[in-house]
């Protein structure tokens, strides 16, 4: 088994390993050029980040700069809103279902380390997917880490940390993030 197999399966893989850089450096490149588009070319730098994603929907946009690993592991649904600095490390598939909407300064982290010292200083890592539903919308400066869900119609508040999974309807908050109500209607 390849090392970008392991990678995508969610194994302890080897995170220098060529192949696996290779995907990463296109795609570093491809960040790059497209947060050098200005503003006045908006369509192209949206169409440009269709082409880098796995799926994207109709009226996505992203305001730059953006950067994420990979690109092909990015799924958005329909009307996705990504303000100014949206990290995506995508060593993972990161999916956002329709009407997503995130506020600047944001974090999406599918990539993780062994708490192994030797494991980690090998640069072995591991990679969990991140699932965000339809219509959430996630404060500026959140953090969201590897494996969790974002149900459906949820708030997470700014400057949250997610690291477990928060379920459908609700509005949650803080570091850790939790569930602080219900979100009527």
């Amino acid at each position: 088994m390849t090392e970008k197999e392991k990678q995508q399966q969610g194994m302890l893989y080897q995170a220098n390993d060529p192949e696996v850089l290779k995907d990463l450096y296109r795609c570093e490149n491809e960040c790059y050029e497209i947060n050098q588009i200005p503003p006045s070319r908006r369509e192209e730098r949206m169409e440009r980040l269709g082409k880098l994603f796995g799926k994207a929907g109709e009226g996505m946009f992203i305001v730059a700069p953006f950067f994420c690993d990979y690109g092909y592991n990015i799924e958005v649904g329909e009307n996705f809103f990504a303000n100014t600095n949206c990290v995506i490390l995508d060593e993972a598939k990161v999916t956002f279902g329709d009407n997503v909407f995130i506020a600047p300064n944001c974090s999406f982290y599918t990539a993780g380390h062994p708490l192994d010292v030797g494991q980690r200083n090998r640069k072995i890592e591991y990679a969990l997917p991140i699932h965000v539903g339809n219509n959430v919308w996630i404060g500026g400066n959140v953090v969201v880490v590897p494996g969790v869900t974002i149900g459906d119609n949820t708030t997470i508040g700014a400057g949250s940390v997610v690291t477990h999974d928060i379920p459908s309807g609700v509005l949650a908050a803080g570091n850790p993030c939790k569930v602080i109500r219900k979100i009527e209607g």
